[in-house]
C-alpha cells in the first residue's frame, strides 16, 4: 500500500470512532511515516495545477494525515530548551538543516513536526513554523514571524520582521495561504485565510492580505479578491466604506483595501537579496 492510501484507510476508521487510545502501533507508524514525508518535502498541503496563482488547490488527503496527528495522539509533557511543555507534537528535528546551508538561530526558533524546510533557508529568532508548512530554498523567516499550518511559501521569499502567515487545517478542502516564489513582504504584514501571492510581487509594510479585502489592481484596471497577480507592487489604502454617511461617523468611516501597481526599478532595488547571506 502507499502512504496515500494507508493515510485514507485511518481517516476512515477515525470517521468511524477511532481514538487516541484505540490506535495501534502500526498506527502511529503510519503517522511518523507521513509526517517524515512532510518533512523530506515529499508530499504537501497544496499543489500548483495551472500557470496561474490562483490554480493552486488542497491536497485534501494531506491535510486529513495532519488533523490525523491530532486526533489520534495523545497531549504529552515534553521538554525543548531545560522548558517542559504539553502538546501532541514534538518539535521537528533539524539535524538535516545544518546539511542543507538552512539556519536556525538558538532561543526563539520553533519549528513543528510535519514542517519542511528547503536549502539555504534562514530562520530568525523569534520565529515559529507549523504543521504541514512548505518553506522553500533561500528563503527569510524573519524575527517575531510566523508561517502558520499548511502555509506553502516558495524560493527566495523575504518576510519582513512581524509577519503572519496565517494557517488552515480546517475545512480539508480550503487551499492554504500560498506564496510563490520571489515575493517579498514587508514588516508587520498579515497573509490569512488562503490568500495567495503571485511571485516576485512586492508588498509594503503593514499590509493585510486576506479574502475579505478588496485588490484595487491598476496594472489590469480591476477589482480581484482572494489573490494578488504576479508581478506586483502593493500597499494599503483607505477608501469610503459604505457606511460613509452615517451620522456617528463625523466627515465619514473607511475601510482598508489593497492597492496593487506595477514593480518599479527602484522598489525592486530596495528589496534585492544579498546572496552572502545564503552562502
Amino acid at each position: 500500500m502507499t502512504l496515500r492510501s494507508d493515510v485514507s484507510d485511518l481517516w476512515n476508521r477515525y470517521q468511524d470512532g477511532l481514538t487516541a487510545a484505540d490506535a495501534t502501533a502500526d498506527d502511529a507508524d503510519t503517522l511518523d511515516a507521513f509526517l517524515a514525508a512532510l518533512e523530506a518535502g515529499e508530499v504537501r498541503a497544496a499543489e500548483k495545477t495551472g500557470g496561474d496563482v490562483t490554480s493552486w488547490a488542497a491536497n485534501e488527503w494531506v491535510k486529513r494525515g495532519i488533523l490525523l496527528n491530532f486526533g489520534l495522539r495523545a497531549t504529552e509533557p515534553r521538554e525543548y530548551g531545560g522548558v517542559r511543555y504539553h502538546d501532541v507534537l514534538p518539535l521537528r528535528d533539524t539535524a538535516d538543516l545544518g546539511e542543507r546551508g538552512t539556519r536556525n538561530t538558538p532561543d526563539g526558533t520553533a519549528i513543528r513536526r510535519g514542517a519542511y524546510l528547503g536549502s539555504d533557508c534562514i530562520m530568525m529568532s523569534p520565529s515559529f513554523v507549523n504543521v504541514g508548512a512548505y518553506v522553500g530554498d533561500g528563503t527569510l523567516v524573519d524575527s517575531c514571524d510566523t508561517v502558520g499550518s499548511c502555509a506553502q511559501l516558495g524560493a527566495n521569499v523575504k518576510l519582513g520582521a512581524n509577519t503572519l502567515i496565517g494557517g488552515v487545517l480546517e475545512p480539508v478542502e480550503d487551499a492554504p495561504v500560498i506564496i510563490e516564489d520571489g515575493v517579498s513582504l514587508g514588516a508587520g504584514c498579515r497573509v490569512t485565510s488562503g490568500f495567495r501571492v503571485g511571485e516576485d510581487s512586492i508588498v509594503g509594510e503593514n499590509t493585510l492580505l486576506t479574502p475579505r479585502i478588496p485588490v484595487y489592481d491598476l496594472v489590469e484596471e480591476e477589482v480581484i479578491y482572494g489573490h494578488l497577480p504576479a508581478e506586483r507592487r502593493a500597499f494599503t489604502r483607505m477608501v469610503e466604506s459604505s457606511v460613509g454617511d452615517h451620522d456617528l461617523f463625523e466627515g465619514g468611516a473607511y475601510k482598508p483595501a489593497v492597492v496593487a501597481t506595477h514593480v518599479e526599478e527602484e522598489t525592486l532595488e530596495a528589496t534585492q537579496r544579498e546572496d552572502a547571506l545564503r552562502e
